[in-house]
């Protein structure tokens, strides 16, 4: 059962397991994207997380699009969905259609909201840190749109320890709540965020959301799918660039997960759902196949024995835990 849990510090609750919708058209028509959302909403994953570019294989909003007649086909939808989305990615061919200036973050929430048909964005995310805008500037736009009741709650995305300390500091001297949230990419095979992201997370309160559990699939089975034919996603991208230096890892990992008797998939997820903080994995399910394996993730606990084995095949950075305590002997 994907059961509810506290967002951080919001007073939000929401499900153990997120809804990713990158690849909600062009890999993933309509009507199986809303059958992917239905489902996910019948089994308590309420926050449905997408960005503003999202959906470019037809054209840059797309998505929001697409969310948005979704969230029009029932009235309680929208109170019953926490609605996530993205500013900061490149939007249009002029000089000011991409970054965290004021003017970008304004103009990008009103066609979000315009995209979405709703009145409000309950988590709207900083795609990504923007070194030419000051903070200042930032959380001046990032108000406004809270004041105007457009905007409930800010957070960040793929941003280092460093910029949410930053965002925080910033955000307090305004009487801002700041940051309640950071979106980042974490793995059994990105074991990054350990060393600082994480600790910074905990450190200022922010709840975490994990794109990318899996690898981009290469944790899901991938070289098994490669010898019965059926890769897909596994097969391009994120997880081919990432296959040929990780090769024997993933096979010793695919290994144990036929010795346990579980699906890979699940595996992944799984101990990505047993790590300090309750992280919240952000799937994108292609199909509806595919949401109801990653909710069978929310059933297995791993013992103690499988989550060493697990270090083993995949060991964190150094000695693990946070920086400086990972480099120190």
């Amino acid at each position: 059962m994907n059961r509810q849990i506290p967002f951080g510090r919001t007073g939000l609750r929401v499900g153990r397991l997120a809804v990713g919708t990158v690849n909600f058209g062009g890999r993933t028509d309509e009507s199986e994207a809303h059958r992917i959302l239905d489902g996910a909403l019948a089994h308590g994953m309420n926050l449905v997380d997408t960005a503003d570019m999202y959906g470019w294989r037809v054209h840059r909003g797309y998505t929001e699009e697409l969310i948005g007649r979704w969230l029009r086909g029932s009235s309680r939808r929208r109170d019953d969905v926490v609605v996530a989305t993205k500013v900061g990615e490149r939007m249009g061919v002029g000089p000011n259609d991409r970054g965290l200036s004021a003017h970008h973050i304004i103009q990008g929430c009103e066609a979000s909201l315009r995209r979405l048909g709703t009145d409000r964005i309950d988590l709207y995310q900083m795609h990504r840190y923007d070194p030419d805008v000051c903070w200042e500037v930032v959380w001046q736009a990032m108000d406004q749109l809270v004041r105007q009741g457009k905007v409930r709650y800010v957070g960040s995305s793929n941003f280092a320890g460093w910029n949410i300390a930053d965002a925080q500091h910033a955000a307090r001297g305004r009487g801002l709540v700041g940051l309640v949230s950071e979106q980042c990419a974490y793995s059994l095979l990105t074991r990054g965020p350990e060393l600082e992201i994480l600790p910074a997370a905990r450190a200022h309160g922010l709840a975490v959301l994990v794109w990318a559990p899996l690898h981009g699939g290469l944790l899901s089975g991938a070289l098994r799918k490669s010898r019965e034919g059926t890769a897909a996603k596994s097969a391009q991208g994120r997880a081919a660039s990432a296959l040929p230096a990780n090769h024997a890892a993933v096979e010793r990992y695919e290994r144990f997960c036929a010795e346990v008797g579980r699906d890979p998939a699940e595996v992944g997820l799984a101990w990505v759902l047993s790590r300090p903080g309750a992280p919240v994995p952000v799937i994108g399910p292609r199909t509806v196949g595919q949401l109801d394996g990653a909710l069978r993730a929310l059933e297995v606990e791993l013992s103690p024995e499988e989550l060493h084995e697990l270090e083993v095949i995949f060991p964190p950075v150094g000695h693990g835990g946070p920086a400086p305590r990972a480099w120190i002997d």
